[in-house]
């Protein structure tokens, strides 16, 4: 007589791979909403109470970077604080624009000006995920009041546009004049389909000062417009590897255990495994999104 039991159903061949694979796609699909949803605007909250409270002390000792040229090797460390009153914005700008630096909070790209300098300074920030911190970026109107402090002090700005992909460029800047460039991604919450910038002159004369120490041309590929950072893929795989790994043990036990029990044991693993990989998943994304 047979002695299997009737809530174990057996996998072989082809049927156990497929079984894998579904696993292993519906675990990532559910573990990377649950991050870019739930998880990261957290995450994104946590950084900006860290960075604030570096800035802050940063500013009280006099530390603060005064121009763009003070900031080689400071990639992260944070540079201003940005307030936009109409659109109830309040961050922390970090150095750099790639997606591991926006995931903290808006990052000043390091081919620009420091806001409160002569020059354009353009600050990207994310449309969604981690916050969404420049979500309500394409509501500004002309004349609303943007305010920037750095360790130069702090500076106001007033909006004169806000434009998308293919719209013409506000007129050049002369002499001293400055302008604040804010961008983020256009269209749908997690699907862009293209980009909006809001772009705001400073009401006084740009301070003078180091300029930026790199250009247009030498501006890393991951920290431009809508880009994606692959110098962390190696943890991607490694972590991909750790799922399917724990999602191959969940079906032997399946097999082998109690349903019930096999539940217990493998859905916090696979809970824990699919969001550490669904948070290296979300660095290869565009920057933007």
């Amino acid at each position: 007589m047979s002695t299997a039991r009737p809530d174990v159903v057996p996998l072989t061949g082809a049927a156990a791979v497929v079984r894998a694979a579904l696993v292993i796609v519906s675990v990532l699909t559910f573990s990377l909403v649950l991050e870019l949803v739930f998880v990261s605007p957290l995450q994104a909250r946590a950084a900006q109470q860290r960075k604030f409270d570096q800035l802050r002390h940063d500013l009280a000792a006099g530390t603060a970077p005064l121009a763009a040229g003070d900031l080689k090797g400071k990639v992260g460390a944070p540079v201003s604080f940005l307030q936009i009153p109409a659109i109830g914005l309040r961050q922390v700008v970090v150095e750099g624009t790639s997606a591991g630096q926006l995931f903290q909070g808006p990052g000043h790209r390091r081919d620009t000006a420091l806001p409160g300098q002569a020059g354009i300074s353009v600050v990207m920030g994310r449309r969604a995920a981690f916050g969404g911190p420049f979500a309500r970026i394409p509501s500004l109107k002309k004349g609303d009041p943007v305010k920037v402090t750095t360790g130069a002090g702090v500076f106001e700005y007033r909006v004169i546009d806000v434009r998308r992909s293919g719209d013409p460029a506000p007129s050049a800047l002369k002499g001293t004049q400055g302008r604040l460039a804010l961008v983020t991604a256009d269209g749908p919450e997690f699907a862009p389909n293209g980009i909006v910038i809001a772009d705001a002159d400073l009401v006084v004369p740009g301070l003078g000062g180091k300029g930026p120490l790199l250009s247009a041309k030498t501006l890393p590929d991951a920290d431009k417009l809508m880009a994606v950072d692959l110098s962390s893929l190696w943890r991607l795989v490694l972590w991909l590897q750790a799922l399917i790994g724990a999602v191959l043990l969940a079906l032997v036990a399946w097999v082998r255990w109690h349903r019930a029990k096999t539940w217990i044991v493998f859905l916090p693993m696979l809970l824990l495994v699919g969001l550490m990989t669904a948070g290296e998943l979300a660095r290869v994304l565009p920057n933007l999104l």
